[in-house]
């Protein structure tokens, strides 16, 4: 099913499932097992409801998310990632935002569309999932027809995204690491690589490579992010491989420079610096000798 296709009882049945997943919560890879239906917080530092930190027209994404009316982005607080280098750590780490009801979300997402977003843009959606898919019920009986972006770190469950599949159209993971002792040391996920290329193996079995219409906008299918960062740090190299030969060479692969040293990267001297144009340059060959043909730069 695609975006506006799906029955208000499929929607309502996930979320009943992924509601029932809050009582000992094992929605992450974390399985931090508490409670969060009594409002209990483990990892992630969010409880029963959802916190968001923004929602609006966002432009500064892939230009097949962006299009000429923006990304309709919401910024949802916490993280089940510990980056010691977040730019938005105030959002992940501090889980800076307001607490909002299922219906806060389905006004969020109609205020939205009626803005002429051409998506709606779920950022760091992993923790909250259950508040998502209770108003994504709401927001589709209300006539919500826009596709929507699961837009995560890549540390994700399988399970719960299965709880997912036929209602994301377009998931877009960052992924991070290809190494699971960098993952361990900045991100606090020491089992990173395996978890996310378990979960890229199902978001791409859910809607293949990315699809884009004759406006340029994506409408279904894979978006891969790849931060690079100082050093090789990241494991681009086999990120590349990974997604080339497990994925497809027609994934859709955003190779990004923008790293800074935020939050407490410059206590890790390795990370306290920007990339250099030769690094970054290196990270772009890698790609492409994995034979990765799709490449946004």
């Amino acid at each position: 099913m695609n975006a506006g296709e799906q029955p208000s009882d499929l929607l309502s049945d996930r979320a009943r499932r992924a509601t029932a997943l809050l009582r000992a919560c094992t929605l992450c890879p974390r399985e931090c097992g508490v409670n969060r239906l009594e409002d209990e917080r483990g990892f992630c530092r969010i409880g029963a409801r959802a916190v968001v930190a923004s929602a609006g027209p966002h432009f500064g994404e892939e230009s097949v998310l962006v299009g000429t009316h923006g990304s309709g982005t919401i910024f949802f607080a916490g993280c089940n990632l510990g980056c010691l280098f977040c730019q938005n750590y105030d959002i992940s780490h501090l889980a800076a935002g307001e607490e909002v009801s299922e219906k806060d979300l389905l006004r969020q997402m109609l205020a939205l569309q009626a803005l002429g977003c051409h998506n709606i843009n779920l950022v760091t959606p992993t923790h909250v999932v259950p508040q998502i898919l209770q108003a994504l019920a709401l927001a589709r009986r209300e006539g919500m027809d826009l596709p929507v972006v699961y837009n995560c770190g890549g540390y994700e469950s399988v399970a719960t995204l299965r709880l997912l599949q036929g209602i994301v159209d377009i998931y877009m993971p960052d992924v991070k690491y290809g190494d699971n002792e960098a993952a361990g040391r900045y991100s606090g996920a020491d089992d990173y690589f395996q978890r996310a290329g378990e979960a890229l193996i199902e978001m791409h079995r859910q809607v293949g490579d990315l699809v884009v219409d004759s406006n340029g906008l994506a409408r279904r299918g894979l978006l891969i992010r790849h931060l690079v960062l100082p050093g090789g740090q990241a494991g681009t190299e086999r990120v590349m491989r990974f997604i080339a030969e497990e994925l497809s060479t027609d994934s859709y692969v955003n190779i990004m420079a923008q790293y800074h040293p935020e939050y407490r990267a410059a206590e890790y001297p390795e990370l306290s610096r920007r990339i250099t144009a030769q690094e970054y340059r290196e990270a772009v060959e890698a790609a492409r000798r994995s034979g990765l043909r799709r490449l946004d730069r």
